[in-house]
């Protein structure tokens, strides 16, 4: 392989929800976003290195100034474009902007009723708000080809709702694509010590989500027209024996301000799109997953608690100073009496005097 064929650009870090585990902690940290115009020339900088996918995340992508362009400058190249949403911010507007530049949509959904979800999602209010962007969607796409659907993280606290999330929310949504489902991974505040103990999945619950027993229940339960599927997501673990070569995931990270991550769970950049050739990028990522000390930590790993503990390992070898008291901060997550920033309304909403 030449390069990756797929980007993950978190756009920002602002977010107006503060979810228990966030890979990112968006929303606990400046945005760190970059202007319109720098932007853009991220985009040529991805455009130049070729990759299949770009997936437009954060922080809430639908947030940033500029989103589209960016997404129409990528599509304009030929490259598929992405975007995670938590559905907060969209507006009818925005919803049908989006449906004529990106490839699929895909709206965080954890749960199937507002007791769960927002819990977990760290703000009353968004299930619902989630569920009109989901609405607004379908109706767009009635008028026009364009895939959207909802993805779950899986946790302990939302595992007993899967069947009702399907049932209950994807079958109201007639024109809705897929829904995915996939455990939540340590990464971010679902690293911190304690996490793994009480909302990581346990190994046999892990093993059952992931089996075909699940996927074909959940098959059954949204109908042939919705393209299901569960991920084990350990190809993000990228420990040896996961694939017969690294490389064949195929994605790096690009953090708000252009730097760049080899592995996208895992804190510690190589240095930044902006400045450095997508080549170069691309070669300092192979040399961190084939790294002595990431090999041997993520060796050892069996369990979830063993890999949240190898990925606070990796986190503290190779982030910065900034990082490291960060981290520090981890360990509380959300926190009662935490602030929930103000965030501007989203893009193409009209202004009030």
């Amino acid at each position: 392989m030449e390069g990756p064929r797929k980007f993950v650009w978190d756009t920002t870090y602002a977010c107006p929800l503060r979810c228990v585990h966030c890979y990112s902690e968006s929303g606990r940290r400046a945005s760190r976003q970059l202007a319109p115009v720098t932007m853009l020339r991220v985009a040529d900088k991805i455009i130049e290195a070729g990759p299949e996918l770009v997936m437009l995340s954060g922080g809430e992508p639908v947030l940033v100034p500029g989103i589209l362009d960016v997404a129409r400058r990528l599509a304009d190249a030929g490259i598929d474009v992405g975007v995670y949403t938590s559905g907060w911010s969209m507006s009818p507007a925005l919803a049908e902007d989006l449906a004529s530049v990106v490839s699929m949509l895909a709206v965080s959904l954890d749960g199937a009723t507002a007791e769960v979800h927002d819990r977990v999602r760290g703000r009353p209010g968004s299930f619902d708000r989630a569920l009109r962007t989901l609405a607004m969607l379908d109706e767009v796409a009635e008028r026009r080809p364009f895939t959207f659907g909802v993805d779950c993280s899986v946790l302990r606290s939302n595992l007993h709702q899967l069947d009702a999330l399907c049932t209950d929310v994807v079958r109201r949504f007639p024109r809705l694509g897929f829904a995915y489902f996939g455990p939540v991974v340590p990464s971010g505040v679902a690293s911190r010590a304690g996490f793994a103990e009480t909302e990581l999945l346990t190994e046999d619950q892990w093993r059952e989500l992931a089996g075909t027993d699940r996927l074909t229940r959940l098959r059954s339960l949204v109908g042939p027209a919705v393209a299901v599927r569960v991920n084990d997501n350990l190809d993000l673990q990228m420990r040896p024996g996961r694939a017969d070569d690294w490389s064949t995931y195929g994605a790096v990270q690009i953090e708000p301000d252009g730097n760049v991550r080899a592995m996208s769970m895992y804190e510690g950049t190589i240095g930044n799109i902006l400045t450095d050739p997508p080549a170069v990028l691309w070669e300092r990522a192979l040399a961190r997953w084939h790294d002595p000390f990431v090999v041997e930590t993520l060796t050892a790993v069996r369990t979830p608690a063993e890999w949240a503990a190898a990925a606070r390992r990796i986190d503290e070898r190779f982030g910065t100073a900034e990082d490291r008291r960060r981290f520090a901060r981890r360990a509380g997550g959300r926190r009662p009496g935490d602030q929930i920033m103000d965030v501007p309304p989203p893009i193409g909403t009209p202004r009030t005097a």
